[in-house]
């Protein structure tokens, strides 16, 4: 190999390793961001030494203890500067450039986005106090219901989750590719299942083998991290810039109308007036129950965007309903239906009132 070529090539592994520790050092910062909601003051000497006093120990090779201190004097100082900035902390479940993340985008630039592993975490990180706010997907126009959400919602205690804001979002899957991969020699596209089966038609006709990923966003760290021969992933057009990878196709999906609704959650109540009401409900195992329950809205007036059954995890045999409409609780109208509903609903749970963001 001429010596051109080998500089190419290690300029390439170094370009990469500083990739990685860009990201590295903004996932300790939404760390140390996290960390601030936990303690009482910013600065923190004890902990501050006690980081110095680890960092000079490992700093036995090329990096000598006193580069390694003053580097990590930088980041912990820019870890305070932001934490004085007191962000907004909003989870979502799966790796950066998941579609949760995209909603959040589309919502407020202003909040930061922080993963989570899966949608209770969410919850429950924003019932704690961890997280400012959450979003979740709640029903996809082609998948239907998220029910893993829709049971988290049926469970969630009112008093300390609301949803105070939605987003629909239309779902746009991209081939991602490592950089400089010709895309006649894929043989393997990894994703999540079902963006696998949202894009069948496209990889049927290019004659692609798919790989089921848990995540989305987690098959483009993947690629981006392992470098697989002779793989691509599917995922959002946000996971290229964050992972390093190159867009291949766009708009793969086979049906462009596909959307995602999600929720906006919080342990506070929106202050805002809102548009569309969220209600969970359980009715008495009797004939005519539900129809009593839906003929009360019939006869306000009140359109019904939603309505979704799921079985009561704790009390088997009994299902939940979950309910959306139009209307909001500032209006006589919907004060005086809820209060028709909750004396004919064994179980009534008041989950907020929101516009669409």
């Amino acid at each position: 190999m001429e010596a051109r070529d080998l500089l190419g090539k290690l300029r390439k592994k170094i370009d990469a390793i500083d990739f990685e520790i860009l990201k590295l050092v903004n996932q300790r910062m939404e760390h140390t961001l996290r960390t601030r909601k936990l303690k009482a003051n910013i600065a923190d000497p004890g902990r501050e030494q006690e980081i110095m006093a680890g960092i000079r120990r490992r700093s036995n090779a090329l990096v000598g203890p006193d580069f390694s201190e003053h580097l990590f004097k930088v980041i912990i100082n820019e870890s305070k500067l932001l934490q004085q900035k007191e962000l907004k902390l909003i989870g979502f479940q799966g790796e950066h450039g998941a579609y949760g993340e995209v909603a959040i985008r589309i919502v407020d630039q202003s909040l930061l986005p922080i993963p989570c592993l899966e949608f209770v975490d969410v919850f429950d990180e924003v019932v704690n106090g961890q997280l400012d706010f959450g979003i979740v997907p709640v029903e996809n126009s082609l998948e239907g219901a998220v029910t893993q959400v829709n049971d988290l919602l049926v469970e969630a205690d009112v008093q300390n989750i609301k949803i105070v804001g939605e987003v629909k979002i239309p779902i746009h899957h991209c081939l991602l590719a490592l950089p400089g991969t010709d895309y006649r020699e894929i043989k393997v596209v990894y994703s999540h299942p079902q963006a696998l089966a949202q894009c069948r038609g496209f990889l049927s006709g290019n004659k692609l083998d798919s790989m089921p990923y848990y995540d989305t966003a987690g098959a483009a760290m993947m690629l981006s991290k392992e470098k697989p021969r002779a793989a691509a992933a599917i995922a959002s057009k946000l996971c290229a810039e964050l992972y390093n990878l190159e867009v291949l196709f766009e708009n793969i999906e086979d049906n462009e109308t596909n959307a995602t609704r999600f929720l906006l959650i919080s342990n506070k109540e929106s202050n805002k007036a809102g548009n569309k009401c969220s209600i969970v409900f359980s009715t008495e195992h009797k004939a005519g129950a539900l129809f009593n329950i839906l003929k009360i809205f019939s006869d306000a007036g009140l359109n019904l965007t939603r309505i979704e059954s799921r079985p009561m995890r704790n009390d088997p045999g009994k299902y939940a309903f979950l309910l959306d409409f139009l209307g909001s609780n500032r209006e006589q109208t919907v004060v005086d239906t809820l209060e028709k509903v909750k004396k004919e609903t064994a179980i009534f749970k008041f989950l907020g009132c929101y516009s669409e963001l």
